[in-house]
């Protein structure tokens, strides 16, 4: 018998995730068993026992090979910059949207995820998965709006958590409509100014000026 080789065994789960890939976005994941994935990778069952647990491992591992929008948007929020708040939620839900555009694989990764499977039983990993993946941009856009709001930029009267979580569901709302029909809507374009619609009721209301002093008669 031939000893596999690092590589091999690295083929061989690339192969298998992209078997996955294929059969989850074509019929679902509940309906795709590990044997489906195995006939289709041209392996068996054993062999994706080898790489993974379940199909919940599977399925999360496919999607760890992709960076997910969101998580895009994490490591963009993370980075200190002086430019204003609002700009800079409104540049990474642009970026957001070409990153959705520009990848096939990640497409068809962020249909399945929100479209095509069941939280049930072993899934319930990846129910939590998505959970992560919320939290991961959450959290540095609701530190940004928090300075927003003491810098007098985003307005103050609605808690940055909330406002955090309003952004975020605006952005996920866009995406998955989207994806249900690509060619319903210009992402990009119909998509930002969506946003920007939510971003304005975000901004803090302009300071009056102060008055002057009266000019004596």
């Amino acid at each position: 018998m031939v000893r596999k080789t690092k590589e091999d065994a690295e083929a061989t789960r690339a192969s298998i995730l992209d078997a996955a890939e294929r059969l989850f976005y074509s019929q679902g994941v509940s309906r795709t068993s590990l044997q489906d994935i195995a006939s289709a990778a041209g392996v068996t069952r054993g062999a994706i026992y080898w790489h993974f647990k379940d199909k919940s491992d599977v399925f999360i591992a496919m999607m760890d090979r992709v960076v997910l929008p969101m998580e895009v948007a994490e490591a963009q929020l993370s980075v200190d910059d002086d430019r204003p708040v609002l700009a800079r939620l409104r540049q990474r839900a642009q970026d957001l949207f070409a990153t959705a555009m520009g990848c096939e694989s990640l497409r068809r990764i962020m249909d399945i995820s929100m479209h095509k499977v069941e939280y049930v039983d072993e899934l319930d990993a990846v129910r939590l998965r998505r959970i992560q993946m919320r939290s991961t941009f959450r959290q540095p856009a609701e530190q940004l709006l928090r300075r927003g709001q003491q810098r007098g930029e985003v307005v103050a009267a609605v808690p940055a958590a909330q406002l955090a979580v309003g952004l975020q569901l605006v952005i996920e709302g866009v995406l998955t409509n989207w994806l249900l029909d690509p060619e319903g809507f210009d992402l990009p374009k119909i998509g930002l100014a969506v946003v920007d619609v939510h971003l304005a009721g975000m901004a803090a209301p302009p300071r009056a000026a102060p008055r002057g002093k009266a000019t004596p008669t």
